[in-house]
């Protein structure tokens, strides 16, 4: 495994780079200012697309774009590393088309779309002129293990009907949002893996109301986070995507590329985290001495680089492994930097936070809320503890496979006899 980026690689991060420092972060406050004035979307992100879309900085995440299709063809590998870079601000992957939840059922539609789906709803998300969201966890299911989704969702002559309650829905508020990928139960009397499905349906369709946009620690997010009734909603047969019963399939096939983005962007979010409190280590004095001569902020600044430079590696080498052996060769992997990345962006932004004291909970640092976002990624894509179990018993059964192997590293006890002697 070779992580050095490749000239192509290098080239494309230059230029983020360049297009973050000149156009993006220097519009921070702009942005903030017309969100709070509830312009949805805010004016300042559709001028920036159409810049970064002029300059070929576009739909950068998806390995099988077509020719005909708009954007840069990366593998997972050459991509992780920009989505690292537009990570230090939460909004500004959509500056390229690159942002959650788009990408993921992007990727979904370029896999499984009928001919239909893709002109109606995958072309107009690639020009970026719509967006999605996807509609999977639900208040009264444990949605970690997603046979549990209890949404129905019925043949009825030629419609699909589909009645249930989703929540955290992301994105669903925006005004642009005109699609949502729903997964419910289809098949209640066939094998766990196989009774869900997934159907587009418009979010204009007679029986779907947005309830209320959830807080994520007690914060009312730009992008929103809504539950979602659905009410005796009814969608033609043609708007089933890929087979009936792949509902589960699709679902980890989606989620496999997007913890190599979601990972990447904390670790991005990370990095500035570690910057911020460097900078405020070298200015700020107490006791006669500046912060970074204290010794427990010394030790905060090493660990933190140690942190980012372990997830970084196993999310390359994740990323590495899934280009090359597929999502499935890569559960573990996937499952690791899942488990490992939330924890690191909660750790390293509550270092950084104590560093700036009482100014760190305050607006006037990102630091509160890069904190909250590493918090809500631990249930993101499921929680911390699905994934280390996950973990274990994949290496409990490597374990039972070599059973007796470690014995010779054993030193065997000494008898009584043995003893005495000694």
């Amino acid at each position: 495994m070779n992580f050095e980026y490749s000239p192509k690689v290098e080239a494309l991060r230059a230029r983020v780079r360049e297009f973050m420092d000149r156009y993006v972060i220097p519009n921070a406050t702009r942005w903030r200012r017309e969100v709070a004035a509830g312009l949805n979307p805010p004016p300042v992100v559709d001028e920036l697309k159409a810049l970064a879309k002029s300059e070929g900085l576009w739909n950068l995440f998806l390995p099988g774009l077509k020719p005909d299709e708009p954007g840069t063809r990366l593998t997972n590998l050459e991509y992780a590393p920009l989505a690292e870079i537009m990570g230090q601000l939460q909004w500004a992957s959509e500056v390229f088309n690159c942002s959650a939840p788009d990408t993921g059922n992007m990727e979904l539609l370029h896999l499984f779309a009928s001919p239909m789906q893709r002109e109606r709803w995958l072309k107009p998300l690639l020009e970026g002129e719509i967006r999605s969201c996807f509609a999977m966890t639900e208040p009264d299911s444990s949605s970690s293990d997603a046979t549990n989704i209890s949404t129905r969702i019925e043949l009825e002559g030629d419609d699909w009907v589909i009645n249930g309650r989703k929540w955290f829905i992301t994105g669903a508020l925006q005004t642009r949002c005109k699609v949502a990928i729903v997964m419910g139960l289809t098949s209640p009397d066939a094998e766990p893996h196989r009774r869900q499905s997934m159907v587009l349906v418009p979010m204009d369709a007679p029986g779907v109301e947005i309830v209320r946009n959830i807080s994520v620690m007690n914060h009312l997010s730009a992008e929103t986070h809504c539950e979602i009734l659905f009410r005796d909603v009814r969608v033609p047969k043609a708007n089933l995507l890929g087979e009936e019963g792949s509902g589960f399939a699709l679902a980890q096939a989606r989620l496999g590329p997007g913890r190599i983005h979601h990972c990447m962007r904390s670790i991005g979010q990370c990095e500035l985290a570690l910057e911020l409190m460097i900078q405020r280590a070298l200015e700020r004095k107490t006791f006669g001495k500046y912060l970074h001569e204290h010794g427990p902020i010394a030790e905060w600044i090493a660990l933190s680089r140690c942190e980012i430079e372990q997830a970084r590696l196993l999310t390359l080498k994740t990323a590495w492994m899934i280009d090359t052996m597929g999502a499935k060769a890569a559960a573990a992997e996937i499952s690791m930097i899942k488990a490992v990345a939330p924890r690191m962006q909660v750790t390293i932004l509550d270092r950084a936070m104590q560093t700036f004291g009482a100014a760190g909970l305050s607006p006037d640092t990102p630091l509160a809320d890069l904190w909250t976002w590493g918090r809500a990624l631990r249930f993101a894509d499921g929680p911390d503890e699905v994934h280390l179990r996950a973990i274990a018993r994949r290496e409990v059964n490597r374990g039972r496979k070599t059973l007796g192997s470690a014995a010779a590293f054993l030193t065997p006890p000494l008898d009584a006899g043995e003893a005495l002697r000694g």
